[in-house]
């Protein structure tokens, strides 16, 4: 519920609450008042008026009774002297808790409640008083007196007795003023804990989430018990969405550095090797261990070769770094396919060629195919690759082959790179492109490799808006597969491969 819409119903509630329960508490006072009173054994239902303003309702009644004894005494003089005609008045008075007594001279005539006529006979104004509307005795009661003469001539009053006397106005503001104290007590008592439910609660909750959060700990939920659809569900799904990216954010952060303390140890690792190896060679060299010409050429070689790869450890350390901060440098051209690969495979062939590995190259595009690409990146693309290939071969009997394949698929060109070596088992092909992922453990500490050969590929690939998968048979060897799409002319224009150069 939204805060808003929260505070209308407390604002509602803070005046008809009081309300409901005054008017209820008024209702029960009332009722409570004509027991403490013992006017039980009247007939009919509370009359509040005779409650909350006994003055004012008993003169306004009374008057209207006054009214009909003169009508009647116009039909009939000596009406009051009668039996039955007092009798139905004192049962219509019942209905306002009030009797009649009549005096004759200064004898009792007629009383209608015997009990209740000794509390106030005493305090009753004589005959000739001239008191108009009502009279209040002194213990409280209300009266109302009518003078009269019998038909034998002597002087007669008809009194007519509120059996509510007027300390009952002083009760009900006693009474009411303590029940209107309770009922805004409870009043505030039950908004105060409804707003704290709806309201502090959930921000002490918050607050504490947030302190799990400042300590570091992520995985703190907040309590599913409080379901709230307004503000404070937002902050709940706003705080939750928080908590996940942050822990998001840290899983990643520990795993980043995870991979770079490998990737630190497997560079490390790999430029040992030829380090080791130029430092030999170049021992060998200056203590003249190469007495020949050729022999010192040959050294001189090998310690130029072992450089290089150290230069390629490097650079793509460097190009790992532009990848984490995804800002690979691209320059994009348009590359005929015939042309660009024909190059790429007479580099490859003649490095494979040097290690006793077979290349078989076709190309079954058309010879004006063309690509919108970076050269130097796909370069670096199927080099990476026939790294790959070479470095898991595992043959010294020179079988060792690797086929290059480009495929005409109509609006891309597919490359397919595929070798004889040992193959990768299915549970690892949707893991080679992750980045320092390893098949074999033991086997790429033998090979070396930072690990992040494949990923490498993979982004450069997509940052062309192609893609790239690779299927392998266990024993039989491993096809790593890219498409990219083709630079198509049209009468009226071109189709490129569109590619954020920031990406």
């Amino acid at each position: 519920m939204r805060f808003r819409t929260k505070l209308i119903i407390t604002s509602l509630a803070i005046v008809v609450i009081p309300l409901i329960l005054a008017l209820g508490t008024f209702l029960l006072v009332g009722k409570y008042i004509i027991y403490e009173q013992k006017m039980r054994e009247y007939p009919g239902s509370v009359d509040y008026g005779m409650v909350s303003d006994p003055n004012g309702t008993f003169a306004r009644i009374t008057e209207e009774y006054i009214m009909k004894i003169n009508v009647a005494r116009q039909i009939d003089q000596f009406v009051l002297e009668e039996e039955d005609f007092l009798e139905v008045l004192d049962k219509d008075l019942a209905s306002i808790y009030s009797y009649t007594i009549v005096i004759k001279g200064d004898k009792i005539y007629h009383v209608a409640d015997k009990e209740r006529a000794k509390e106030v006979i005493d305090e009753l104004p004589s005959f000739g008083t001239d008191f108009q509307g009502v009279y209040s005795t002194s213990s409280g009661h209300l009266v109302r007196q009518y003078d009269f003469f019998f038909s034998t001539g002597e002087p007669g009053s008809l009194y007519i007795i509120s059996g509510i006397r007027t300390v009952v106005t002083t009760s009900l503001v006693l009474y009411m003023t303590v029940a209107i104290i309770i009922i805004l007590l409870l009043t505030s008592i039950l908004l105060t804990t409804w707003i704290g439910r709806s309201f502090f609660k959930p921000i002490d909750e918050l607050n504490i989430a947030m302190q799990h959060i400042k300590d570091g700990n992520f995985d703190y939920m907040l309590p599913t018990d409080i379901k709230e659809k307004g503000e404070i569900g937002a902050i709940y799904r706003n705080y939750e969405d928080m908590r996940l990216r942050l822990k998001e954010s840290a899983e990643e952060k520990i795993e980043r550095e995870r991979q770079n303390r490998e990737l630190i140890s497997n560079i490390s690792h790999d430029l040992k090797t030829p380090i080791t190896a130029i430092k030999g060679y170049s021992q060998g060299l200056l203590e003249g261990v190469a007495a020949n010409p050729e022999k010192q050429r040959k050294y001189v070689k090998i310690i130029y070769n072992k450089a290089n790869d150290m230069n390629n450890l490097i650079n793509e350390l460097t190009l790992y770094s532009s990848i984490d901060n995804n800002r690979i440098p691209y320059n994009f051209v348009k590359l005929n396919i015939s042309e660009y690969f024909g190059d790429c495979i007479e580099e490859i062939g003649a490095d494979l060629e040097s290690k006793s590995i077979k290349l078989n190259y076709s190309n079954l595009t058309g010879p004006d195919t063309q690509i919108v690409a970076d050269p130097e990146q796909i370069k670096r693309v199927v080099n990476n690759i026939v790294s790959n290939s070479v470095k898991y071969l595992d043959r010294d009997d020179g079988t060792g082959q690797i086929d290059i394949r480009i495929l005409d698929e109509v609006d891309s060109i597919r490359v397919e790179l595929e070798d004889n070596g040992k193959g990768i088992a299915q549970k690892d092909i949707p893991n080679i492109f992750d980045r320092f992922y390893r098949t074999d453990a033991s086997r790429n500490s033998k090979q070396g490799g930072s690990g992040i050969g494949l990923s490498i590929v993979k982004k450069i690939i997509e940052d062309h808006g192609g893609y790239i998968w690779a299927t392998s048979h266990e024993g039989e060897g491993t096809c790593m597969h890219f498409v990219l799409r083709k630079y198509i002319e049209y009468a009226g224009g071109s189709e490129t491969v569109t590619v954020d150069h920031n990406t």
